[in-house]
């Protein structure tokens, strides 16, 4: 199994073994806002922790991690600058394997302005990108990341991600891939299964967005246990656990 967006930097490092006891055994862990990212060098200091520390970390017990790397609406620092000028360098790590999590979260000036300059870096590079849906006023922001992001990418390198019953039908007919994040307070695994039914398996993958908020580091397991209950097609239940992710990253 494959967790598609998690944060393991703030993560302890039981919560790898158990992972991987679980049957996950690879992960991407995105960049995002532990910390009050005050400069540029707190942005590149939490990114090189989620690329050297967390990957040795999760390796010591059996969990592969990859890294998406980025300005998170919530971490845009005043020299947000000199991270972008950064992410060519930082994107030629093999273990890197997208620009995430990025996105909008109260839809500001300065928000949409990093979000479409790092769009645009995407596109030039030809990498994907991880999107952020916020929690509040999600479907009013929802509208105006997928403009913003129909106006700047090609829509088949975009992973966005924490979809729901509220955002789905605008983002649907993505050519990229919807994550559903199965974590509380945001989707029940049973919530997760009902998407899946009514909207089929080759769109979606399944993450815990585990973090410093409540989580659950065996959601995507507990997910596909469910699926295997309901009757569901082991060819699907891979589909959402495993190959969607692995063909979306590349890894």
């Amino acid at each position: 199994m494959i967790d598609a967006h998690i944060h393991a930097d703030t993560r302890p490092y039981e919560d790898f073994e158990m992972m991987a006891v679980a049957g996950v055994d690879t992960a991407v862990s995105c960049a995002h806002d532990p910390m009050r990212m005050s400069t540029s060098e707190v942005v590149l200091d939490h990114i090189h922790r989620i690329m050297e520390n967390d990957t040795k970390r999760a390796a010591k017990n059996g969990l592969k991690l990859y890294s998406a790397v980025g300005v998170h609406p919530r971490s845009i620092s005043s020299d947000y600058e000199i991270v972008l000028d950064k992410l060519p360098e930082l994107l030629e790590n093999k273990n890197v394997v997208a620009i995430g999590e990025i996105g909008l979260e109260n839809g500001t000036k300065q928000e949409k302005e990093v979000f479409i300059k790092q769009l645009k870096i995407a596109q030039d590079l030809n990498i994907k990108v991880i999107v952020h849906t916020p929690r509040t006023n999600k479907k009013e922001i929802t509208e105006l990341t997928a403009t913003i992001i129909e106006d700047n990418i090609d829509t088949s390198l975009v992973l966005l991600d924490h979809v729901d019953k509220f955002i789905i039908k605008r983002v649907l007919d993505f050519n990229g891939i919807l994550g559903l994040t199965v974590q509380p307070q945001k989707m029940t695994v049973d919530e997760a299964v009902q998407m899946m039914e009514e909207y089929g398996y080759d769109k979606f993958v399944l993450d815990s967005d585990m973090s410093s908020s409540p989580s659950d580091p065996l959601s995507v397991p507990k997910t596909v246990h469910k699926l295997r209950l309901s009757g569901v097609d082991p060819k699907n239940i891979k589909k959402v656990s495993y190959s969607n992710a692995a063909d979306f990253y590349k890894i």
